[in-house]
C-alpha cells in the first residue's frame, strides 16, 4: 500500500488526482469541494440548537465546540450538506439551512462574470483594476494626475500593463481626509471620464461616495460606481446605481475617512467584516440593485489596524463565502509599510505579494497604482489553480 498525504488547503489537489484517475473535469471538481474541510461559526443559536448540533456532530462525525449563544463546526462539506437540505436537516436546525446552503453554493460555485455597464466581465483570472487618482491630496499619488492630460497617459500605461478597468477618483479618502465639494469633484473626475471613453479606454469606474457625483460620472461614459462607505453614505447613490445598471463595489468602512482610525475595533475582524458586508450587500439588492452587478471589498487600510489588515487578509475566505465576486485593494497601504518598513512609494512589490495571496484566498479584482508587477505576481498566484496560465492576468 502506498499513502500519499494531498494538499488540504485547496480542492485543486483532489481535483487532479480525480482526473488523473479517469474523473471528468467538473464532477471533479464537485467531488474535491465536497471533501474540502470547512469550519463555521454560528451565532445567537439556542440551546435546543447547541444540543442538537453535538447529538448531530457525535453521529456524522464532525467536530462540534459549543459555548452560550454559539457554535464552531467543522467537517467536509459534503457532511455539512444535509443540514443545508430542508428533506435531511436534523431536528432542531431548521433555521440553518438557508445560510448554510448559500455559504456551501459559494464554496463550490464561485460567481464566474461580473456584470457592469454595457459588458461582462469573466472571473475566470485576475481582473486587475487601474488606479488613477485626479486628487491634488491623495496619500500615494496626489497631483500627479491632476491634469487631463497627464490622467489619459496614465490611463493608457495601466491598459498596456494589463488593466481591464481604470478607477477614476477625485476625492482622497487617506486617514484624516477632508470632504471635497461637490462641483470640485465633479469638475475633475467628469472632464477625465469623458476623454477616456471618447478614446475607448477603459471600461472606467468612478470612485465616489455621492450620488451627483456617481450621476455626471456615469453621463460621461462610467460602468462601475466604486463606493469605500459601501453605499452607506449617501442614501441617493444606490438609486442612481440600480437605475443606470451599472457595477458597483461595495467597500467595508466604519465612519468616514476622518473618524474610521478611531472605529477599529474588532473582536474577529474578519467575521465581522463579512457580516457588515453582507448586510451592505443586502441593502444594496433590496434598493433594486442586481446581484450579478454586486461585488464586494473588505477594505484594507479602513478602520483597521495593521495586524486586522493581515488577519483579514488571512482569513478572506470569510468574505469570499458571501457569494459574491471579492475585490481588494492592498495597493501601498500602511499596513505593507507596517510589515516591510517601506515608504509609500516603496511598496508596489509588497501590493503584488498581497494580491497573490488574496487570489489564492477568493479575491477576483485587484485595485493596484503598479498593474504590471502586481500582474507578474498574480500570474504566478493563479498557475497554482490553473491548468494554463493566462496572459490576460
Amino acid at each position: 500500500m502506498k499513502v500519499t498525504a494531498l494538499a488540504a488547503h485547496t480542492p485543486e489537489a483532489v481535483r487532479a488526482a480525480l482526473v488523473a484517475r479517469g474523473w471528468d473535469a467538473q464532477p471533479a471538481w464537485f467531488a474535491a469541494t465536497g471533501v474540502q474541510p470547512l469550519v463555521v461559526l454560528l451565532e445567537d443559536i439556542t440551546e435546543a440548537e447547541r444540543e442538537a448540533l453535538v447529538h448531530w456532530g457525535a453521529k456524522a462525525g464532525a467536530d462540534v465546540l459549543t459555548g452560550d449563544g454559539w457554535a464552531l463546526v467543522g467537517a467536509a462539506a459534503s457532511r455539512l450538506a444535509p443540514l443545508a437540505r430542508p428533506d435531511r436537516v436534523p431536528a432542531g436546525l431548521a433555521r440553518l439551512g438557508p445560510d448554510l446552503g448559500r455559504l456551501l453554493a459559494a464554496q463550490a460555485e464561485p460567481p464566474q462574470a461580473w456584470e457592469i455597464a454595457g459588458q461582462r466581465l469573466a472571473l475566470d483570472h485576475p481582473v486587475i483594476v487601474g488606479i488613477i487618482n485626479v486628487t491634488p491630496d491623495s496619500f500615494s499619488d496626489g497631483g500627479r494626475f491632476v491634469t487631463v492630460d497627464r490622467a489619459i497617459a496614465q490611463a493608457e500605461r495601466l491598459i498596456a500593463d494589463g488593466c481591464e478597468l481604470l478607477d477614476v477618483g477625485g476625492e482622497s479618502t487617506r486617514p484624516g481626509a477632508a470632504p471635497v465639494a461637490l462641483d470640485d469633484e465633479i469638475a475633475r473626475v467628469v472632464p477625465v471620464i469623458e476623454q477616456l471613453a471618447r478614446r475607448r479606454l477603459g471600461p472606467i469606474s468612478v470612485d465616489t461616495r455621492k450620488a451627483p457625483v456617481a450621476r455626471a460620472a456615469i453621463a460621461a461614459g462610467a460602468a462601475v460606481v466604486n463606493d469605500v462607505a459601501g453605499l452607506a453614505f449617501d442614501p441617493e447613490l444606490t438609486p442612481v446605481v440600480a437605475e443606470a445598471g451599472v457595477g458597483v463595489i461595495l467597500m467595508h468602512m466604519r465612519g468616514t475617512p476622518d473618524t474610521m482610525d478611531s472605529l477599529a475595533t474588532y473582536g474577529q475582524v474578519a467575521a465581522e467584516v463579512a457580516a457588515e458586508l453582507g448586510q451592505a450587500a443586502a441593502r444594496a439588492e433590496q434598493g433594486g440593485v442586481a446581484r450579478e452587478r454586486i461585488v464586494v471589498d473588505p477594505g484594507f487600510g479602513f478602520a483597521k489596524r495593521p495586524e486586522q489588515n493581515f488577519r483579514l487578509l488571512d482569513e478572506l475566505a470569510s468574505v469570499v463565502a458571501l457569494g459574491y465576486p471579492v475585490a481588494v485593494g492592498p495597493s501601498r497601504k500602511r499596513f505593507l509599510g507596517h510589515a516591510t518598513g517601506r515608504p509609500v512609494e516603496d511598496r508596489d512589490r509588497a501590493t503584488a505579494v498581497a494580491c497573490a495571496l488574496a487570489w489564492e484566498r477568493g479575491a477576483r479584482v485587484f485595485r493596484v497604482h503598479d498593474a504590471a508587477v502586481a500582474r507578474e505576481a498574480l500570474r504566478v498566484a493563479c498557475a497554482t489553480t490553473s491548468a494554463v496560465p493566462t496572459a490576460r492576468g
